[in-house]
């Protein structure tokens, strides 16, 4: 949030930009545009490890990108086991978003890649300043935006253990950032941060879901705007106990297990129906593309396919249609600029 607030703060075209995100999920919850995806979208990931020279152990290995991902391929799919401690008021809610990730085998200009970049820094750690993301300011660049999902790996300080930016942002910024030890499975992993989901928690963001209990429109308000999570006062944190009763939300209290809370790895395992709604009105309007390139992506991986438990190559899709989505929302999104512009100036 501290990233999204900068945005705001520093850009009149992010802020249109988020208008227009906004008003679109608010289309799809009340259903006045209907969701024409059916196929499961495969993002390409590269994940960038920007690592210290002097400190080895921030040079994570592959086997821990790897189980970053399996992790990744559960979580967005419902495939996790640990669904079945879903709270029965809320096991109808459980939803698969259809998204699934893999390492990107082509860079940017076509050449085979295993999705995985290393650069060696003299910078000990990072803040949510967007440093890591150049290599400019001791960083790695990104890939482009509209094809890849960025993921950089680091050492965070200030007790960080990620942070994301929203659709509509700067696309040489554009990505998450993960702690090295809140990253996978293995490896440098830490507990209680060790099951992987600080990377669904921020991709989640990416995907234009904000913390479940809403940050900038007060406790108790809904202000994550969706409809099916309950209003609940703050984060919780730790291993809260079912139920946990706030903003008078009981029986059932807050839903804690959402991987939109701030709670440790082991207490956290499902996305809501309202919440995959909302990440397929980005996929679908924001961050089109990546339903293009889904098709050059293919199926998950054997690797992580394997350990997610998933099965099936992403269905074809009708890239035409995609097409004309995409040049029908950049049009929106000129006309909202030029409208953005002309508050300013005082013309339109």
């Amino acid at each position: 949030m501290l990233v999204h607030r900068r945005l705001l703060n520093e850009s009149m075209t992010y802020r249109a930009q988020r208008a227009r995100i906004e008003n679109r999920a608010l289309q799809y919850e009340k259903e006045q545009l209907i969701p024409s995806r059916t196929e499961v979208v495969t993002l390409p990931v590269v994940v960038h490890v920007v690592h210290h020279s002097k400190i080895p152990e921030q040079n994570i290995s592959d086997q821990q990108i790897h189980s970053q991902l399996a992790v990744l391929n559960r979580d967005f799919r419902a495939a996790n086991p640990d669904t079945s401690k879903v709270p029965e008021a809320w096991k109808s809610l459980v939803a698969d978003a259809r998204v699934e990730f893999r390492l990107a085998d082509r860079d940017p200009f076509g050449k085979p890649t295993d999705g995985i970049i290393r650069v060696e820094t003299d910078e000990r750690s990072f803040g949510t300043d967007d440093a890591v993301k150049a290599g400019a300011t001791g960083g790695a660049d990104p890939w482009p935006g509209d094809q890849y999902l960025n993921i950089w790996v680091c050492q965070l300080r200030g007790g960080l253990l990620g942070y994301a930016q929203f659709p509509g942002g700067p696309p040489q910024t554009d990505g998450v950032v993960v702690l090295h030890s809140a990253f996978g499975t293995t490896g440098t992993a830490a507990h209680p941060f060790d099951g992987g989901r600080t990377a669904t928690h921020e991709i989640g963001h990416w995907l234009d879901l904000f913390h479940i209990w809403g940050d900038d429109d007060g406790a108790c308000s809904n202000g994550d705007r969706v409809a099916d999570t309950p209003n609940q006062a703050d984060g919780n944190t730790g291993t809260p106990v079912f139920p946990h009763i706030s903003c008078d939300n009981g029986p059932n209290g807050d839903m804690f297990m959402n991987y939109m809370d701030y709670v440790d790895d082991s207490a956290m395992f499902m996305f809501t129906r309202g919440q995959s709604e909302r990440m397929n009105a980005c996929l679908e309007g924001a961050r089109a593309s990546f339903l293009v390139t889904s098709r050059k992506a293919g199926p998950v991986g054997e690797p992580e396919m394997a350990a997610a438990g998933a099965n099936g190559a992403a269905r074809d899709i009708d890239v035409k249609r995609l097409l004309q989505d995409t040049e029908r929302l950049a049009k929106e999104v000129l006309s909202e600029i030029h409208d953005a512009i002309g508050l300013v100036t005082g013309r339109r």
